[in-house]
Order: structure tokens, then sequence, then C-alpha cells
């Protein structure tokens, strides 16, 4: 496992500031090879053009100039083979230093959701619903008591209300018949029986209200 002391802590920083100086410190030691590669290849080239200006006239010098350059074309290759080697090293170092710093993302991250969840486990948020689920059902009996109201008094006799209905209609009935106009009278004879059936004229109450009127008036004066 790790330690405070590989992501925290004074030894932790040591530990960050390792690798950026050993980069640093190889990319050093790559300038320098690579300036020497290049004072090298030069070299090359002068000597091979020493060797091809006295091929004819002095082939010792030729000869010389020769072993010159592939002393340089050793020393080339040696210097080029450090370049490679130290190109590796910073590459290594450079993904080993990511690796951490990723690792150290990670692990903040761990720790941070560590401290966001406390204590809390499954069980509680398992709780926690269930205790949700319940205030929501009381909410809902509460509001459809309110909705509902409360039912003051007696039950409602449904026979009586029935029946006061019925008195209610009556009346309403009786008032549309006075408001429809007179109600035709028919002659009855002896036994009762209507007189011209089927030739029935209606006799307004008001005019029979009259005929008897002058009647009594007639009935007055006679006995006067």
């Amino acid at each position: 496992m790790w330690g405070g002391s590989w992501f925290g802590g004074s030894g932790g920083q040591k530990r960050k500031e390792a690798p950026k100086k050993a980069i640093l410190d190889l990319r050093q030691q790559l300038d320098m090879l690579q300036k020497r590669e290049k004072h090298l290849e030069n070299q090359m080239a002068e000597q091979e053009a020493i060797a091809r200006k006295n091929v004819s006239s002095n082939k010792t010098a030729a000869r010389t100039a020769l072993k010159r350059k592939k002393a340089h074309e050793h020393s080339l290759e040696q210097t080029s083979a450090q370049i490679s080697m130290l190109e590796n090293q910073i590459y290594s170092i450079e993904s080993a230093n990511i690796n951490q710093e990723t690792l150290l993302a990670m692990k903040n991250a761990s720790d941070a959701m560590k401290q966001i969840h406390g204590k809390l486990t499954i069980d509680k948020v398992d709780e926690i619903m269930e205790g949700l689920g319940d205030q929501k059902a009381l909410a809902d009996e509460i509001g459809n008591a309110i909705a509902n109201g409360p039912q003051a008094g007696e039950p409602i006799d449904e026979d009586e209300l029935n029946e006061e209905l019925g008195q209610l209609e009556q009346e309403e009935l009786d008032e549309k018949m006075l408001k429809t106009g007179p109600v035709p009278v028919l002659p009855t004879g002896p036994n009762g029986d209507l007189i011209g059936k089927g030739k029935t004229k209606a006799v307004p109450i008001q005019e029979e209200d009259d005929e008897e009127e002058e009647l009594r008036k007639l009935q007055a004066e006679m006995a006067m």
C-alpha cells in the first residue's frame, strides 16, 4: 500500500520534485550530446574533403584523413547510442511521473467521495427512502381528509330528504298549473254524465263567477 509519504508531506514533496530534476538533468546531458553529434558530423565531412583533395597528389595525407574520419565515425556511433538511451530514459521518467500524478488524482477523488458519503450506507439509504414513502402517504391522507371536509351533525336521513324533495316538486307543479290559465268546465247531466261529449267547450272560471253574481243581484231585486 502507498503510505502518506508517497502522496503527501515533506517526503512526498521530494518524491514529486525528483522526477522533474531527473528529467532536467537528462535534457541538459542530451543537449550536450546532440551538440557533440553535430560537431563529429562536421569533423567527418572535413576529413573526407581532405582525403578527396589529396587522393591523387598525396595519398599519405589522404589516408591519414580517412583514419581520422573513421575515428570520428566511431565516436559518432557511441554518441548517437547515448542520445538514444537518454531519450528513452526521459520518456520512461515522464511516463512514470504521469502515472504517479494520475494515481494521486485518483486517490484524492477516492478520499473526496469517502468524505462526501461519510457514514452513509445502503441500509441507511433504504431507510431514508422508506421514510420518504411513509411521509408521502401521510401527506396524501391529510390532503384527502381536508378535501372531503368534516361531517358535522348526525347522518342525513335519506327518506326524509326524498320526502322533502317530493313536496318541492309538487309545489312547483301546482304553481305551473295556476299559471296555465282557466280550467275548462264541462256541463253534466242528472246522473253526472258529461253532456255534449266530443263538443266540449271550455267555460272560463271568470265568466261563471260573473253569471252567479248577476243571478244573486236578480234574486235580491225580486225580493224587494
